[in-house]
């Protein structure tokens, strides 16, 4: 019995956002000569991975994501602690949208565009559910999970504002900043406070922030995607 449970639980465990974000969160990131080298991919096991890149267009930095039916994310830790009022500034141009994306759904979980921010927290207040995850996520990988996940979504059909619990994990969560096909093919930019929205989706304050990243994934869906991302920084 307890070996069936480890078995789907890491299978739920793998098939979820903190898995992506589980490995390597708690070490410092090695010196970057630029800002764009301190980002780096994570790959999803048994995943084909989305190809991030970095272009220059009109003197302007952006991080283009290639999706073919594959899921993976790019990520930078944060090394300077954002104050009580920080704001996370984003922006980003979404080609198309996975075909019947769903991100309340495991089995459509596909988005074009997601940004993501990973806490710290007090491991000892999770559920006896989420402690088993995140100690087996322990041994998968050498480190726990993040203690909570919040991202930034363009889904394909959730009401915008509403906010999303990952349907494998009540860790995660997801506020719908863009829904549907209206705004394809223009930028579109964000300032979001992180403390309210923090407080918004968990119901409490959050802990230091560990990480920010970027997710373009079309696996669920079999779809395939192109986005680009600029301007990503704590304010």
């Amino acid at each position: 019995m307890v070996d069936a449970y480890r078995s789907i639980s890491r299978r739920a465990w793998l098939g979820s956002v903190p898995a992506l974000l589980a490995a390597g969160c708690a070490t410092p990131p090695p010196p970057a000569a630029t800002a764009a080298a301190e980002w780096h991919d994570v790959p999803l096991p048994g995943k084909r991975r989305t190809e991030y890149r970095w272009e220059r267009l009109e003197g302007r930095s952006e991080l283009v994501a290639r999706a073919d039916r594959s899921s993976s994310m790019y990520r930078r830790r944060v090394a300077e602690q954002p104050g009580p009022d920080a704001a996370i500034e984003f922006a980003w141009w979404v080609q198309s949208l996975p075909v019947e994306g769903d991100v309340s759904n495991a089995d459509t979980e596909d988005a074009a565009a997601r940004v993501l921010l990973a806490f710290g927290g007090d491991h000892g207040r999770l559920s006896p559910r989420n402690q088993m995850m995140f100690e087996l996520a322990r041994a998968l990988t050498g480190e726990a999970p993040p203690y909570a996940m919040l991202g930034y979504v363009w889904d394909v059909k959730a009401p915008v504002g509403s906010t999303v619990v990952h349907p494998r994990s009540d860790r995660v969560r997801k506020i719908i900043v863009e829904s549907g096909p209206a705004g394809l093919r223009q930028w579109r930019s964000y300032r979001r406070s992180v403390r309210d929205d923090f407080q918004r989706a968990f119901g409490e304050a959050p802990g230091p922030l560990l990480a920010v990243a970027v997710m373009t994934d079309g696996d669920n869906t079999g779809s395939t995607l192109f986005t680009r991302y600029r301007d990503i920084r704590l304010r």
